[in-house]
Order: C-alpha cells, then structure tokens, then sequence
C-alpha cells in the first residue's frame, strides 16, 4: 500500500472520530438519548423552528421617552395685556366733540362745573355760597354773534362806562380766555365794540407780570383780555383790583383745534375755578360784577 494511501485512509479515520464526537455533544446538549431518533429529528426541529422565530420578529425597538409638553405662558400675557390696555384705554376729550353737536354753554353748565368740583370736598353750607343766582349772569351767546356783537348785546351803554371810568389798577370789563393766541384774537375781534378805549393784554406769554403791574399803575385801562393763571396772579399781588369791574366775559363755546373748550382743558378749568372761588362769586352775589358766557 502506498504512502498516499495511508495517509487518506488515517485522515478519513480522523475526521469520522470527530463528527462522532460533535453529534455526541450536540445529543447531550439536548438531553436526547443518540438512539431515539425521532428524539433527535424533534430536536433538530425545534432549533430551527427557534431560528426562524428568532429571525422572524423584527428586533425590540427601545421605547423612546415621550417629549413633556411645555406651555409658553408668555404669548397669552401678551395678549392678557393688548386686551387690558385696550380696555383701559380711555376716550379722549376731542373723540367725544367730534362726534357731538356744539351747543351753546348756558349759566346751568357752570353751576355744574362749581358742583362737580367742589361737591366732594365742600359741606352742604359751603356749597351754598358757591351758589349763583340767575340774575348773576348775563345773556349767553347762542353761536349766532360775533365777540363785537355780542358785547354790544350784553353792554348797550358801554360808551357811557367808558367815560366814567378813570381808576387806575382796575378795568371796566374783563375777558378770561384759554391762550395768550386765543386772546390776541380776541382784542382783533372786538376792534368794532371798543372804539377808543385802552385794552390790557393779561396773558404771560412774553410778557413779565411786573410790566403789566407798573403799567396798571401808570395808566388807566378800560378792557382786559388775558388767561386765567395771570389774572389770579395779579389780584394775588395787588397789582390788579377787580372792585371796579362790571363785566366778566368767559370764552366759554370756542374750541381749540383738538376741538377743546377752556373748561374741557385741566389747567385752565382748575384756574378759572380759583379765580371764581377768590373774589369773583363774591362779588357778583353782591351784585356789582356780572358774568357772561360767549
């Protein structure tokens, strides 16, 4: 026999040794007895059958932790506070006379205009004395005049007063307007009422209140036109005295061009109001000073 040929017959010898084995162990794996083949054909089975499970079902997908919700509370603040400013925001003094129909002021506007303010703070006795008659007031403009005709209306014997009048630190008649351009107008209108008689300017713009002080005491005036801080301001300080006046003109219907009356703006309500509380309702509850609203 060949080398060859031994060497083959050994190497097949070898290799039948070694799958024994392995059936060996595979049978003991299973606890499967080698001479029950059906045994080993169920074995077999199963193991496959496993396979094709295990390679079946698709791998475990891990479970993904769900996102928390977050609210932003932000965006509703926002419109928390678009719909509050809204809400609180308030109608101007000019969105309301726009839409309104001007009516002429009678004496009932201001006697409320004294109520209102004075209601809160003022006992029922103190508001009594605030109280004016009818007989205090004067014709009111009803929209159809202008400032000449109507102070004609209101003083026919103005010539006469005129004349009479030769007081120093005082006038004859005075008119209490919003503005210093408001009064400037007012002295220009009045040009066919006044004739020849000195008219005052009372107003502070570029003017000093110690010029209209030294010029109320050099000369003598018969109208002054002005605003109501100044005028309060020169009775305050002597330089102006009101026991010789006879007419109190209010610019009471004319509008500004937010559409504002003197009365509608705070601070020349608050003025206007002052200088009536000071020396103004006192003397025309006694008669000599008589109040007009054009």
């Amino acid at each position: 026999m060949s080398l060859s040929t031994k060497r083959g017959s050994k190497g097949t010898g070898l290799q039948h040794k070694r799958t024994e084995k392995q059936s060996t162990i595979c049978l003991q794996q299973v606890s499967v007895d080698p001479s029950d083949d059906e045994a080993i054909e169920k074995a077999s089975d199963n193991r496959t059958a496993a396979r094709q499970d295990s390679d079946s079902k698709p791998p475990a997908a891990k479970k993904r932790k769900q996102p928390t919700e977050c609210f932003l509370s932000q965006p509703e603040e926002k419109q928390e506070t678009t719909v509050k400013a809204k809400k609180r925001k308030k109608k101007k003094i000019s969105d309301i006379l726009e839409k309104s129909a001007p009516k002429p002021g009678v004496p009932a506007d201001l006697q409320n205009l004294l109520r209102q303010h004075f209601g809160e703070n003022r006992s029922v006795i103190e508001l009594e004395e605030l109280k004016l008659s009818d007989s205090c007031f004067l014709p009111a403009n009803d929209l159809t005049h202008s400032f000449s005709s109507y102070l004609k209306e209101i003083c026919p014997k103005w010539a006469k007063l005129r004349k009479n009048h030769k007081e120093k630190k005082s006038v004859v008649m005075l008119v209490i307007c919003s503005s210093a351009l408001r009064s400037l107008e007012l002295i220009k209108s009045m040009t066919a009422f006044k004739g020849d008689c000195r008219v005052l300017k009372l107003f502070a713009k570029h003017i000093k209140i110690k010029e209209q002080i030294d010029m109320l005491e050099k000369g003598v005036f018969h109208i002054g036109v002005g605003t109501p801080g100044r005028v309060k301001a020169l009775v305050e300080q002597d330089g102006l005295c009101l026991n010789s006046t006879r007419y109190m003109i209010l610019d009471w219907n004319w509008r500004d061009q937010k559409l504002r009356r003197m009365m509608d703006i705070p601070e020349i309500k608050k003025e206007t109001i002052d200088l009536l509380e000071m020396c103004i309702i006192k003397l025309c509850r006694e008669g000599s000073v008589k109040l007009g609203l054009f």
